[in-house]
């Protein structure tokens, strides 16, 4: 691992060599961009052929000696990843054409992205807890090379501290299938780690050892998805990290996570549901009330939409501890959100390209130098904060709903007052960047329409389920909120 990041950490130091260079130094390169764009092109046909093609009432579908599996959760979010990696991966080729440096580490950081997702594909369908930690792990190890190429002031170091933070969070969860195989034993009982045997080791009486192990995986896995008070990795990481990175963890490795944690509440479905919702509502709260705070002090625009994504990782903890009542706006909300910051990142993207800083300080009038992506910027930001006709504004009032009918009027007011202070800090924030007086000229380097309609096309899915969803996709977004307790 050592050897990757030097590697990866060298690649980045040279692409900021001159772009002459590049031609020179990768000769021969210029295609695997392309190839990467036709590989996503595949996978994203693939999803979509298994969605079309399996209704629901055939799955859940077991393969490889029941370790893996085709259900509504493992379909829902292979379609979501893939989407938005075919994506990510025109963005790359886009960017390749226009800076040439990039042809140094072209080959690795395909090699490394399509392992990445070929982990993550696999560990979606994953039908065994260790199985699926252990794949999260590998993706980890497989992004850190790709966030030590960014081009920040030590990326080496965030992406050693992003590694960290990921073993520590996991070795918790750990700790937890250690506690409940411990919880088996003494009741002459034995564990298998299998997502659909696993509840048959489970009781219903008070049982230390079990509270133990369910506390400690959802503590691990919600450090995975940023969660105070392990969220201090995510919004270093993303702002460093290259842009294609950034998009990589918060909208495909974050779902994963998600799932992980589905994986959990499908298993403990009618066993210890008020302490599963006790540990989520406090993680929550924290979470809402550490992204406001930071949000306020904040003049980085990356670095704030990190924040921002802590602050929807605290509106999916505070939903999934209600339960039934808002299951289904969480799910809804988690599928919008992979979206949306896909859409800010790598938009955040282009306007790195064109000021060379991360800073809000010297950007003003973006609106003005670059029409298309301060427009898309601006729509992201709205589609994040949760403003109609997005789908996140449906999701919000449907978690909010879940809660008033829950009776958990302090989560209620807590959500509401944290969401209305992210709203205002933001807007005080970015709004200037946006409309503001143009402060100075910049060289705007060409601009494909390829790398336009992609996000075009997330501000369309955006509004249509907001607004209308296909019954097909609607029945599917239903069946994975009932089997996580809707």
């Amino acid at each position: 691992m050592t050897a990757s990041l030097s590697i990866a950490n060298s690649a980045s130091s040279a692409s900021s060599a001159a772009p002459g260079s590049a031609a020179h130094a990768a000769p021969g390169a210029h295609w695997i961009s392309p190839a990467l764009v036709g590989v996503a092109l595949l996978m994203w046909l693939s999803a979509m052929g298994v969605f079309l093609t399996h209704p629901l009432s055939e799955l859940p579908l077991y393969f490889a000696s029941r370790y893996l599996v085709l259900d509504a959760t493992s379909l829902l979010f292979m379609v979501v990843i893939n989407t938005v990696f075919l994506v990510i991966c025109v963005y790359l080729y886009s960017r390749e054409r226009h800076t040439p440096a990039l042809t140094l580490d072209i080959r690795s950081r395909a090699a490394l992205m399509l392992l990445f997702m070929a982990v993550i594909n696999l560990g979606l369908m994953a039908n065994h807890l260790v199985l699926l930690w252990t794949l999260i792990e590998v993706s980890t190890l497989c992004a850190a090379p790709l966030v030590a190429r960014g081009d920040g002031s030590n990326p080496r170091a965030v992406a050693w501290r992003y590694m960290l933070y990921s073993s520590m969070t996991l070795a918790i969860t750990f700790l937890g299938f250690m506690a409940l195989t411990q919880s088996a034993h003494l009741r002459g009982l034995e564990v298998s780690f299998m997502v659909d045997q696993l509840g048959d080791s489970l009781t219903t009486e008070a049982n230390g050892w079990q509270r133990l192990g369910l506390s400690f995986m959802l503590f691990g896995l919600g450090g995975k998805l940023g969660l105070a008070p392990l969220y201090g990795w995510m919004p270093e990481t993303y702002e460093a990290a290259p842009t294609t990175t950034s998009a990589l963890l918060a909208s495909v490795q974050f779902n994963i996570s998600v799932v992980a944690v589905f994986r959990i509440l499908q298993i403990f479905h009618g066993h210890e549901a008020g302490f599963v919702s006790q540990e989520l509502l406090v993680m929550g709260y924290l979470s809402l009330v550490v992204a406001a705070v930071q949000i306020m002090a904040c003049s980085n625009y990356k670095r704030l939409v990190a924040y921002a994504c802590v602050s929807s990782s605290g509106v999916i903890a505070l939903g999934l501890s209600v339960g039934k009542a808002a299951a289904y706006g969480v799910v809804l909300y988690i599928v919008s959100n992979a979206f949306v910051k896909s859409l800010l990142f790598l938009t955040a993207g282009r306007m790195r390209a064109v000021y060379g800083t991360n800073q809000v300080g010297p950007l003003s009038g973006v609106i003005r130098t670059l029409p298309l992506t301060g427009m898309l910027f601006t729509v992201g930001i709205f589609a994040l904060l949760g403003f109609p006709p997005f789908a996140s504004f449906l999701a919000e009032m449907l978690i909010l709903s879940g809660i008033v009918q829950s009776g958990k009027l302090l989560a209620f007011t807590l959500m509401c007052t944290m969401l209305t202070v992210i709203f205002v800090a933001t807007g005080r924030t970015l709004f200037p960047m946006l409309w503001g007086a143009q402060k100075v000229a910049v060289k705007v380097p060409p601009q494909s329409w390829i790398t336009l309609l992609p996000k075009l096309g997330f501000v369309a899915v955006l509004v249509m389920l907001g607004t209308y969803t296909p019954d097909l996709f609607t029945d599917l977004l239903r069946a994975v909120a009932v089997s996580i307790g809707g």
